[in-house]
């Protein structure tokens, strides 16, 4: 669900042909600097969503919200009096990316609710697939919608259930839907987490100085200097109280399909997730894609940064020096320059420049994480071309995304990525590349340590690349899975 953008210029701004995470998870229950480190940890998990930042924290019989667009930087730094209104021993967090209902300051998350029982407050990554059609059914039946967004839907089939607990109520939601979720929630007692049945997103245990963490991912738990306990699993609720931590399985067991693009690119690579480390796995990516598409060069050169793991992979799997003949610009914001056709060209130097002095006269091998649309991957071997490089090979370490995500990635709809429409060769005449190499699905298995991809088999959820969905998309119908599913529009 593609999300609402206000780049001046979308073709000048790299970002723009790549996937996207939706967001992080972050909570901790029983800490008195609760709030601080919920900042902290939201800190590491930027990379999974930049649109908006919002923490709820428990304290002393009421529910405080600091939700805010922007950096987790911008909503809770020194600038700012949120961080110091977070009180409490109990919080939840929270960075987004809209797929799910557009990036409106009434989508941005942890959603707050009042309960029989008590109030709630839940944060989502992920993604439901039918969404939609629950919606639909809880307006028909009176309910009032306050946001886009379809975290809003589990609140709703929370406070409709007859459960007496509020536990039992987030069971009797989550029951109902379908579709890729790892979430926390904040009660005046507890601190929940959750993971879908199928485990397709990520979420760890974590513990400091007695306090239970849940995180999207190990990173969150390094940051602020606490113990990495273990991996949530799939289809587990944890709930942790005064009394300790409970384990619960109420949902129907489901192969494993863990989204194989966190360890390609989603993950930041000092997390280790699913029992990998992230950096580890793309490494052993890129040799594999090494041997399966050997090229004679003189170099290899990562697109950064998320190509720079692969890239050393390759490199040493292929006996070839490792060079960093693009430099990017870490400090680029969004440019409120007129963006006019000269402006837009120059706009792709705003976040890569090549290393002339590396490529003047030399055979390269770039490599990638993936090609989405493809235009990107055609202005950086443009760059490097005009930077002097006599050959430019392009591999890329993942197979061709094929077909749009529908479990919590933004994906653009199927008709616009690059790999659907062309195969391999007229992909590699798109892009100007000498040369254009993906790695094997069967490849992608060995580099995470798999058999052979076994669609019947528990293994990854490899949909983008197959297209074979592993969990219902109720919300599709028909031939509509060439665009991203679609809640109600916002309304100005």
């Amino acid at each position: 669900m593609t999300g609402q953008k206000d780049h001046m210029f979308d073709e000048a701004n790299f970002a723009d042909d790549a996937l996207h995470e939706e967001c992080g998870v972050f909570g901790i229950f029983g800490h008195a600097d609760a709030g601080a480190l919920s900042v902290l940890g939201l800190h590491a998990l930027q990379h999974r969503g930049q649109e908006a930042a919002g923490i709820v924290t428990y304290d002393n019989g009421h529910f405080i919200a600091e939700r805010h667009p922007g950096l987790v930087g911008d909503a809770f730094g020194r600038k700012s009096d949120a961080a110091k209104n977070l009180k409490g021993q109990y919080a939840v967090g929270h960075v987004r990316y809209s797929t799910a209902g557009g990036s409106n300051a009434r989508n941005i998350q942890p959603i707050f609710a009042d309960l029989t029982g008590g109030g709630i407050a839940v944060a989502h990554n992920g993604n439901l697939t039918n969404a939609h059609t629950l919606r639909a059914e809880l307006v028909g039946q009176g309910a009032i919608f306050q946001s886009t967004s379809d975290t809003e839907t589990i609140v709703h089939l929370a406070a409709r259930s007859a459960c007496p607990r509020i536990v039992d109520k987030l069971i009797d939601a989550l029951r109902q839907v379908e579709g890729a979720y790892s979430l926390v929630a904040l009660t005046s007692k507890k601190l929940i987490g959750v993971r879908d049945p199928f485990g397709v997103r990520p979420l760890v245990l974590g513990m400091l100085e007695g306090a239970p963490i849940l995180a999207s991912e190990s990173c969150a738990l390094d940051i602020i200097g606490a113990e990495f306990v273990r991996d949530v699993k799939p289809g587990e609720m944890v709930v942790a109280t005064k009394e300790g931590i409970e384990s619960h399985f109420p949902f129907k067991p489901q192969q494993h399909r863990f989204c194989v693009f966190e360890y390609i690119y989603f993950a930041r690579p000092d997390s280790t997730l699913e029992g990998r480390n992230v950096y580890e796995a793309r490494k052993r990516i890129g040799e594999v894609l090494a041997a399966e598409s050997p090229v004679e060069a003189d170099m290899i050169i990562p697109v950064p940064d998320s190509g720079v793991p692969a890239a050393l992979g390759f490199a040493n799997a292929a006996k070839l020096p490792f060079e960093l003949g693009i430099i990017r610009n870490h400090y680029v914001g969004r440019t409120f320059i007129e963006p006019s056709d000269r402006i837009r060209h120059l706009g792709v130097r705003l976040k890569h420049n090549p290393n002339r002095a590396k490529l003047k006269g030399k055979k390269v091998v770039l490599v990638d994480d993936s090609i989405v649309r493809g235009t990107t991957s055609k202005k950086i071997v443009e760059m490097v071309r005009d930077a002097g490089a006599s050959e430019v090979h392009f591999r890329v370490a993942s197979p061709p995304t094929t077909h749009s995500c529908f479990y919590g990635v933004d994906t653009p709809n199927t008709d616009d990525l690059l790999a659907h429409r062309m195969d391999v060769e007229g992909m590699r005449r798109f892009i100007g590349a000498d040369s254009l190499a993906f790695i094997s699905m069967n490849g992608l298995y060995r580099a995470m340590e798999r058999p052979a991809r076994d669609p019947r088999a528990p293994g990854f959820c490899d949909a983008c690349f197959s297209g074979e969905y592993p969990i219902s998309l109720t919300d599709i119908s028909g031939g509509a899975r060439d665009r991203q599913l679609s809640l109600l529009a916002d309304v100005a």
